[in-house]
């Protein structure tokens, strides 16, 4: 199933459905109005991704259900971070710490561990990639927080996992080994509805502390000529983790499709 999501993925994201599209059309070009019509969809697709402030409107969406709490929490027990904020490829060919768009995640868990030195860490997070040839998160971790002057003894890593589902079900036993209970659970905002999904089903409880803000809370939809490129990749991540909530509560993973506190 993993795989078949990852090859899922790589063809169903806008930019490669746009390019499908576009090779499927000349494939078709002695049928000339079905040729178009892929051609027009391509193009249509395209312009939404490129020129529109679609992407960051479903982003925004999904950063809205769970907002950001008002205030630290009075005490910290224990938090669950869940990985993809390294640039693991790069962590595993230069060493050191290589930190993506996702970095919050970290940067606020080291705030809260120093704010409260009790709270112990889970990072749930292993090689999510293909080939699995690189070092997760949770490996990477030790050095981030290490750098910090953080003990390791306040670490828990679980460095198995490939994706959120799994970050999950490998963390149930890691929590429940270590008396873990009532945590933190550390992610990016948009990625908060599912991961929320998959605790609750799992029957763990806990408090969502979103991260990683990627939009203002305030678009509109509307044309935006000014940056394809952030709109592509705010589309693209918008994209994935729609297809993910659908493709969870129809395999049962999630109890509602659109999680909400």
């Amino acid at each position: 199933m993993f795989v078949l999501s990852k090859l899922f993925w790589m063809a169903i994201q806008p930019l490669s459905l746009v390019f499908l599209l576009c090779m499927l059309a000349l494939i078709l070009m002695r049928f000339r109005r079905m040729a178009v019509s892929l051609l027009s969809v391509a193009l249509l697709l395209l312009f939404v991704t490129l020129y529109t402030t679609t992407g960051s409107y479903l982003l925004q969406t999904l950063e809205a259900r769970f907002p950001r709490p008002s205030a630290d929490p009075a005490n910290v027990a224990c938090m669950i971070v869940l990985g993809g904020a390294f640039e693991t490829e790069v962590t595993t060919a230069r060493g050191g710490i290589e930190l993506n768009q996702s970095a919050d995640r970290f940067v606020e868990a080291l705030r809260l561990a120093l704010l409260h030195p009790q709270a112990k860490i889970l990072v749930s997070g292993g090689d999510g990639s293909l080939s699995g040839a690189y070092e997760g998160d949770a490996a990477a971790s030790l050095r981030f927080f290490g750098a910090f002057g953080l003990p390791a003894d306040r670490l828990v890593t679980e460095i198995t996992s490939r994706n959120t589902d799994e970050n999950v079900q490998n963390s149930r036993q890691i929590l429940a080994q270590n008396g873990l209970a009532d945590c933190l659970l550390i992610t990016s905002a948009f990625h908060m509805p599912r991961s929320v999904g998959l605790f609750r089903k799992a029957g763990i409880t806990v408090t969502p502390w979103p991260t990683d803000f990627r939009t203002t809370g305030k678009v509109g939809l509307g044309l935006d000529f000014t940056q394809p490129t952030r709109n592509a990749q705010q589309m693209a991540t918008a994209t994935r983790e729609w297809l993910g909530l659908l493709a969870y509560r129809a395999l049962g993973r999630i109890d509602a499709v659109f999680p909400a506190p």
